[in-house]
């Protein structure tokens, strides 16, 4: 299986560094910058085939999809990490609070969601699609961080020495 995954483009809170999680934030203006990239992104995904079209449940996503001229299925297994008191702050405060266990050992968190169920999650989303040959996502940060660590080393621990930029595209080769 291949996996395609787009972050979604940023929003206010993404320039200000705030963490997001569940919080159902609206993209920001696109700027002439984004808009380029959103060009190249369109003229790499242009001659693929996709089985499906999927997107968390949260409008960035979708309003990140529809730009790119998709309609995706909402799909909640996507969503992104619920950081819990954190949500809505600096994601500096986070690393201060936790700092060397946020980089090296994420798995054991608990924020507003564990990290374990993040990994759950994303387990469960690679068995719901493993029938399909190719997948594009709109997605969120650490999901999309998550899933990376997780098909390179099997879990997710390494994750947070994973950089996805908002826009940026992935493919992953899923076995």
């Amino acid at each position: 299986m291949i996996v395609t995954l787009i972050r979604h483009l940023p929003t206010e809170w993404n320039r200000k560094t705030w963490l997001q999680g569940r919080q159902d934030i609206d993209i920001a203006p696109i700027s002439a910058e984004f808009a380029h990239k959103i060009k190249q992104n369109k003229e790499l995904l242009k001659e693929q085939t996709f089985d499906v079209v999927l997107a968390s449940t949260l409008k960035r996503t979708h309003q990140t999809a529809r730009i790119y001229g998709y309609q995706p299925e909402p799909e909640g297994l996507l969503d992104e990490l619920d950081f819990g008191r954190f949500e809505g702050v600096p994601k500096k405060e986070l690393i201060e609070a936790y700092g060397k266990q946020w980089i090296d050992h994420p798995k054991e968190l608990v924020l507003g969601e564990s990290l374990k169920n993040l990994e759950d999650r994303i387990a469960l989303f690679l068995e719901k699609y493993k029938s399909f040959d190719h997948l594009l996502v709109f997605g969120h940060g650490s999901w999309i961080r998550g899933i990376v660590s997780y098909t390179r080393y099997g879990d997710i621990n390494q994750m947070n020495k994973i950089i996805v930029e908002n826009n940026q595209c992935i493919t992953l080769e899923v076995e």
